[in-house]
């Protein structure tokens, strides 16, 4: 059952409210509920939501204005911090991925080695294989804003993306990442 209580500015709670946006590298879907961004797809990415039958159009929502604000400083080139918060929802495993996701900054490239390793000292002893990483870092709901794109093969190579090959290149690119070091880049 969805939740129709409503907030003091008319935005229901426990709804989930959509919206298509314009970017640089073709049409992406943003949803945003309880006043957080859950959820950032380009259009015919994996993993895309198979339930969507009850989002609400709301273009207005203030929410998706300070996302296109974002998106706008982004695509410029700029390096912007968002101002609302983000709320993906996944397991524990790739909640904990996601957050080291989010500490890599803009521009530099990672591993999913590196990742794992990372995870395996914060919850030591356990060892956390690089396919656990890549298959919780394909699955990340928010893309660009959760910057799964740095992340690299143990080689360098551009594997993995659930947007495209084509499209992370050209957000590291945009970033100014030095793809010719790109798994030597450690962060």
């Amino acid at each position: 059952m969805i939740c129709q209580s409503r907030s003091a500015d008319g935005v229901g709670r426990g709804l989930k409210y959509v919206e298509a946006l314009k970017t640089p590298l073709g049409l992406a879907t943003a949803c945003v509920e309880d006043d957080e961004l859950t959820g950032f797809w380009f259009l015919g990415q994996k993993y895309y939501p198979a339930k969507t039958g009850n989002w609400i159009q709301k273009p207005d929502h203030p929410l998706f204005t300070r996302l296109k604000a974002w998106l706008e400083k982004y695509f410029a080139g700029l390096n912007p911090k968002h101002d609302f918060a983000l709320n993906p929802q996944g397991t524990v495993f790739q909640k904990k991925v996601w957050a080291i996701l989010s500490e890599i900054p803009y521009g530099k490239l990672t591993t999913y080695g590196t990742i794992a390793g990372r995870l395996a000292a914060r919850q030591a002893p356990a060892a956390v294989s690089a396919q656990a990483v890549g298959g919780a870092v394909g699955h990340n709901p928010i893309s660009l804003l959760i910057p799964c794109h740095r992340v690299v093969g143990a080689d360098g190579s551009l594997t993995g993306y659930a947007g495209g090959i084509d499209k992370k290149a050209a957000l590291l690119r945009l970033e100014g990442a030095d793809l010719l070091l790109q798994g030597k880049q450690k962060v």
